[in-house]
């Protein structure tokens, strides 16, 4: 059928709510979704073809250069359908795959009747397929199943389409096939999103409500508010209320995102659109609030969501001091676009001035850190990810220990770490390879189910702390990069805890310090000694490396003093002669070795702290 001529569309705010057909986009990292969003851009023409280019929805430059999508875009497309004729407004939401960033899910599938659940015909169901599915189910969203990627000489549609049947309860020639990259299939998709998906229900009447789902800043225009309305509707005349805080904005501009912001009159029932009411911090246009107008406010709001907590903690330092206000004033900025991402001031001994940030996963602070590098032209050292901590001590005080120098000393009772719930998806043959894996990890089974003859589920409770360092990494290598891993966080246990701290010549050099479980604080200790004795410089005294818990001493490494030749231009004579320059240059080493301070290399902190072990690559 061919794409409605824009002009022929029908209008933001006069569009009657059977006409409108709100979906998202949802599948595991990488099986297509940002290249699925291309293709209806092209199809529907609400992009002309000399501006259309690859992953035209993904805005930042990181996006595109590492082909993940961080920020969910939504987009209003029209499609005269093939099976009626009928005009119709698709608003379709493109959401990120990765499992740091399913809060971003979680919002767009709020704002929906229908998701498109695409898997890659190559690779078949993973984790976060299952995860998204599962939202999707709790949000009683109608499921369209879809196969990717069908001109993939590896693709293997049926026996996917097999896999796909049995999880969603429908037959296997219910799910569509199509290619994101070729285009084949889409027109039909698009075709089944109108006659699957249920129209958007709402009172025409009744007091405006509307759920913000997404809040980005924009320099120029302050924050822009996405909103999809639920009851009423909103026009540019009206002010508006925001219903948890009780605040009043004029509005500036309500529009439609097709894929550029267009201005409209206002927006109607089950319509996708934006607002700008000149607010220049974004935590005053909080995401699941709802939004009515002042003159005649709706009293009960729409239900929310759950505000995305952060699970890892890490120190974020600039390399040179004199870069703490340029970070602060970045980290700033950041939070306007990234409301996930939370931090305080902090100081080291080591470091100097910093922040301690806390982020929704490993790749949620490696993008951070990217961005703040990108954006403000910064150096930074991040310190060794860690979990947050409850502990209670003896006398009954509870601590929160976001940070290992937070630690107590005192006599503990109990500490309390956070666990998740992780489900790995893999082929049959690598299963005693994850659990060999996960039970080094302190992991506890509590089930596993075959998708099919080859293809199996496993789930395990595992301490988060296990899981943020290297446990991916570890999966990937050990199931030949087949495994998919997602997790959810359920709750805290009780765990055997100790923190391990590294002194160097006696004293305790925070940023080494680490908390680990009671068995594996002996390996830590060894590994950071060997780590720092060829990291650190010989000195001109011998350096002892230690690490303690609490008093007790677990393991040592000594740095070896350097030993200037003194006795180069002693040649013959009686020894005597010679072995008092030796007594006179250990006199010298003994007082230098009252007043000496170890010399510790910027490299070998970032060598030390970084997660991937890079040791070897800074060793001179």
């Amino acid at each position: 059928m061919p794409a409605l001529p824009l002009g022929k569309a029908p209008l933001p705010s006069q569009t009657p709510a059977q006409s409108i057909r709100n979906f998202c986009i949802i599948a595991h990292i990488d099986h297509g979704k940002s290249t699925l969003a291309d293709r209806m851009l092209q199809i529907t023409e609400v992009v002309e073809a000399r501006n259309m280019r690859e992953q035209y929805l993904d805005r930042m430059d990181i996006e595109r250069e590492r082909g993940i999508t961080i920020k969910s875009q939504a987009v209003r497309l029209p499609w005269q359908s093939g099976l009626d004729g009928q005009p119709y407004i698709l608003n379709m939401i493109d959401t990120p795959g990765h499992v740091d960033f399913t809060y971003e899910v979680s919002r767009s599938l709020a704002a929906c009747e229908g998701a498109v659940l695409l898997v890659d015909a190559a690779q078949g169901i993973e984790a976060q397929t299952l995860a998204n599915l599962y939202l999707a189910m709790e949000n009683n969203l109608t499921i369209i199943p879809v196969l990717n990627k069908i001109d993939l000489p590896a693709a293997q549609p049926e026996k996917y389409a097999d896999e796909l049947a049995r999880l969603i309860g429908c037959q296997p020639e219910d799910c569509l096939r199509v290619s994101g990259k070729t285009g084949v299939g889409v027109e039909e998709l698009l075709d089944q999103i109108v006659l699957q998906i249920p129209a958007p229900q709402g009172v025409v009447n009744a007091p405006a409500r509307a759920m913000i789902f997404d809040s980005v800043y924009d320099t120029y225009r302050g924050v822009v508010t996405y909103v999809r309305v639920v009851d009423g509707s909103l026009t540019q005349k009206d002010q508006i209320l925001m219903l948890s805080t009780g605040a009043r904005h004029e509005m500036l501009e309500v529009g439609v995102i097709s894929p550029e912001p267009v201005p409209s009159k206002g927006l109607g029932v089950g319509e996708v659109g934006y607002l700008i009411t000149g607010v220049k911090d974004v935590r005053q246009s909080r995401v699941g609030d709802t939004v009515t107008t002042f003159n005649k406010p709706a009293t009960e709001p729409l239900g929310g969501y759950k505000d995305p907590k952060p699970m890892v903690f890490s120190g974020l330092y600039p390399m040179d001091g004199t870069d703490y206000p340029v970070l602060r004033e970045a980290l700033d900025k950041l939070q306007l676009n990234d409301a996930a991402l939370v931090y305080e001031p902090e100081t080291s001994a080591a470091l100097g001035f910093g922040f301690r940030c806390g982020f929704l996963g490993l790749l949620h602070l490696e993008i951070v850190r990217e961005r703040l590098e990108r954006e403000a032209g910064l150096s930074l050292i991040s310190t060794a990810p860690n979990v947050v901590y409850r502990v209670l001590l003896e006398d009954g005080k509870e601590l929160t220990v976001t940070n290992p120098s937070e630690f107590p000393t005192g006599k503990i009772a109990e500490v309390f770490e956070p666990v998740v719930r992780a489900t790995i998806l893999a082929p049959s043959e690598f299963i005693g390879a994850i659990m060999e894996l996960c039970q080094q990890r302190r992991g506890v089974l509590l089930g596993m189910d075959y998708l099919s003859e080859d293809r199996i589920e496993i789930r395990y409770t595992l301490p988060l702390a296990e899981i943020v360092f290297d446990f991916f990494d570890n999966l990937k290598s050990r199931t030949r990069g087949y495994a998919s891993l997602d997790y959810e966080p359920t709750g805290e246990e009780s765990g055997e805890l100790v923190k391990v701290d590294i002194l160097l010549q006696g004293e305790p050099v925070d940023a080494f310090s680490a908390i680990v479980h009671k068995d594996k604080a002996y390996s830590y200790g060894v590994m950071m000694t060997q780590k720092l004795r060829e990291l650190i410089p010989r000195q001109q005294f011998e350096v002892p490396i230690q690490a303690a818990i609490g008093s007790r001493v677990i393991a040592r490494e000594n740095i070896r003093a350097i030993r200037k030749d003194v006795l180069a231009k002693c040649y013959g004579g009686d020894i005597t002669r010679k072995r008092k320059l030796l007594e006179k240059q250990k006199e010298g080493k003994k007082r230098m070795k009252m007043v000496g301070r170890v010399e510790v290399p910027q490299e070998a902190f970032i060598a030390a702290l970084s997660t991937d072990g890079s040791a070897d690559k800074v060793k001179k």
